[in-house]
């Protein structure tokens, strides 16, 4: 019981969002529950279902999250819940029932993104415009009154679209430092393990064969030591970028050390992978120049095998970089696949 507590605390401080919608789930349900009993015990029927659609919407939300992982359907589906339920209760309630819609504003702007929680507070409030004007007296008791929510709400939603807006920038942003090194714009050590877990569930579960290569620069700290750190860098952001444009779009590059990167390629096999690797090289040999002229690199690649773990498939294919060092470096060599098993008996005797 206490592991599993602990695991859910573990994952709601990794996901935002889901923390976000399970806190206001939670709020949404304790909130909602007392008056969706009040109002079906005093036979205000419309709005008891209601307040009750709400909380049961609230609670499928939430395990749908939970379970999936997918945070983006479960926002939406709840904001447009919500708008539409507390519509139906202003329509009912009148003047009483406009108090919720501030609330509504705010909730929305957690579920969804600023654009679509603007949209659906300007449908909102649209909405009860138009019933006013359909049925005088429904909802606002005066002009001077609908007048006057109107112009709360819409200050309201303009300054928390700011809020939410600037938030959400500043998180991408934080998610962006968080997995990418700074100087070259590569993916870090951190997200470049996350990435090899996923490849090594995703052969597990479906069969995708992944291939890697860990590649070195040559006689890179000499350019550090004759011309200055600088200098280096400025070799590995042009690295960066030539192995970017020579990639596939689908293949993700990292930074695991000084200079040394990985490249992941989904669909790869050997021969794939062993293409890839003398594509690179000669991309790498013809184009990349630092202060003393050339530069090269050194590539140990490696298919993933069924079963194996990510830190095996990257120690295999981190073997094969420092036997391609070893072996003069600029140079290329691809762990081989094991051979598959014979499947040939003993060789008849003869009579």
């Amino acid at each position: 019981m206490g592991q599993g507590f602990a695991l859910m605390l573990k994952r709601l401080r990794k996901d935002f969002q889901l923390s976000i919608i399970t806190l206001m789930g939670l709020f949404g349900v304790l909130g909602i529950t007392p008056y969706a009993i009040y109002r079906l015990l005093n036979g205000n029927i419309l709005v008891g279902i209601s307040d009750t659609v709400i909380v049961s919407s609230t609670i499928f939300a939430v395990l749908y999250a939970w379970r999936t992982g997918d945070t983006v359907k479960p926002g939406i589906y709840l904001a447009s819940v919500f708008s539409i339920a507390a519509t139906l209760i202003v329509i009912n309630l009148g003047v009483n029932g406009l108090f919720w819609i501030y609330p509504l504003i705010l909730f929305n702007f957690f579920m969804v993104s600023p654009g679509k929680a603007i949209i659906a507070t300007l449908l909102v409030l649209g909405s009860l415009v138009g019933y006013a004007f359909w049925v005088p007296g429904s909802v606002f008791d005066s002009h001077y009154q609908m007048v006057s929510f109107l112009v709360t709400n819409l200050m309201a939603g303009v300054l928390t679209f700011i809020f939410a807006y600037r938030t959400r920038h500043q998180r991408d942003q934080l998610q962006i430092l968080a997995i990418h090194d700074p100087l070259t714009g590569a993916r870090n050590r951190r997200a470049m393990n996350d990435e090899l877990k996923i490849a090594v569930s995703s052969k597990r579960r479906r069969g995708t064969s992944y291939g890697v290569l860990v590649m070195d620069l040559d006689h890179f700290k000499r350019i550090n030591d004759e011309f200055g750190h600088p200098a280096g860098d400025q070799v590995l952001i042009d690295f960066v970028e030539l192995i970017r444009n020579s990639a596939r779009k689908e293949d993700r590059l990292f930074r695991f050390g000084g200079e040394e990167f990985l490249l992941l390629l989904p669909d790869t096999d050997a021969a794939g992978l062993e293409a890839a690797a003398a594509n690179l090289q000669k991309q790498v040999r013809n184009a990349l120049k630092g202060p003393a002229g050339p530069v090269t690199t050194s590539m140990g690649g490696a298919i993933l095998r069924p079963g194996e773990t990510w830190a095996s498939w990257l120690q295999r294919a981190d073997q094969c970089l420092y036997q391609a060092k070893s072996a003069g470096r600029d140079r290329s060599i691809i762990d081989e696949p094991p051979a598959p098993p014979t499947t040939e008996g003993p060789a008849p005797q003869g009579a």
